[in-house]
């Protein structure tokens, strides 16, 4: 019989605010932890609308432009790996010897070097975009930085503070779930996980108004958040929470909850699946839910 210790989680259910094919790993966390994951995606992905500033750019980093490329996701991987292939290419390729290339958690490392991508900089502390600024070499060359639509400027202008020349470029557009069937980004990352349940069932996939009952019933114990945008997404969907508890994955999520009116229950300490879980087993331990 699986003790408490092997399964912190037990009789929990938690939802994920990711579309399917990102939520696989967290979903395998908690399920690992004894958890129940169930999904309603809240935010999708599209390609920049304007893809020939984004061809323009990679046309620079292969030409040996740039000194260094910033990854701030997952999500950009797969932007840039659909950019390349439309040129019948790999991304890696696409990469000049020279370029140092820094992302800023390991997530995003493992997918890059999945893609054979050799990563020089990432943070060992604060896996965020102040973290890798905090470990960020002063005056360092030109860096091209693509990221969201809806992405801030604290990485961009932490650069420029440091010295480097940031050329910044739309690698993709945060929509509300589901993208346009033709505009969405579909290309499958090297190695992505996969996730079936025991008996191979795949991902619970919940409406609006099924995750709305079961917060008014009490039988949601957490929301996990990823992003600020789903943090938004949360409050304009889902608030009242009323006992479940909001999870943010870090400090920019929980930061973007609580000024949306949403009470932060966690916050991860590692911005990945296990910090998750961790600070979800953390939480209701401490509340002797456990």
């Amino acid at each position: 019989m699986e003790n408490a210790a092997a399964a912190p989680l037990r009789g929990r259910k938690v939802l994920i605010t990711r579309s399917p094919d990102r939520a696989a790993s967290l979903a395998q966390a908690l399920s690992d932890a004894g958890a129940e994951p169930l999904l309603l995606p809240l935010i999708d992905f599209e390609r920049a609308a304007d893809q020939q500033a984004l061809g323009d750019a990679l046309d620079g980093l292969a030409a040996g432009d740039y000194d260094w490329l910033v990854v701030s996701s997952i999500t950009t991987v797969r932007a840039l790996k659909a950019k390349a292939a439309e040129r019948g290419a790999e991304l890696s390729a696409l990469i000049p010897a020279g370029v140092r290339v820094a992302t800023i958690g390991p997530s995003s490392r493992r997918i890059l070097e999945a893609e054979g991508i050799r990563v020089d900089l990432a943070p060992e502390g604060s896996q965020s975009a102040a973290g890798l600024l905090e470990v960020w070499p002063e005056g360092t060359g030109r860096v091209l930085l693509p990221q969201a639509d809806i992405a801030d400027t604290l990485l961009s202008g932490g650069l420029a503070a440091k010295g480097a020349e940031v050329a910044v470029v739309t690698a993709y557009r945060t929509v509300d779930y589901p993208a346009r069937p033709d505009e969405r980004l579909v290309t499958e990352l090297a190695k992505a996980p996969a996730w079936s349940d025991a008996d191979g069932g795949e991902l619970p996939l919940l409406e609006p108004a099924a995750a709305r009952t079961l917060i008014d019933d009490g039988g949601l114990a957490a929301v996990v958040a990823a992003s600020p945008s789903a943090a938004r997404r949360v409050a304009a969907t889902l608030l009242p929470l009323r006992e479940c508890r909001f999870i943010a994955i870090g400090r920019s999520t929980a930061a973007e909850a609580a000024d949306v009116g949403i009470a932060v229950a966690a916050t991860a300490k590692e911005p990945t699946p296990d910090g998750i879980v961790a600070a979800l087993t953390e939480l209701f331990a401490t509340e002797g839910l456990t």
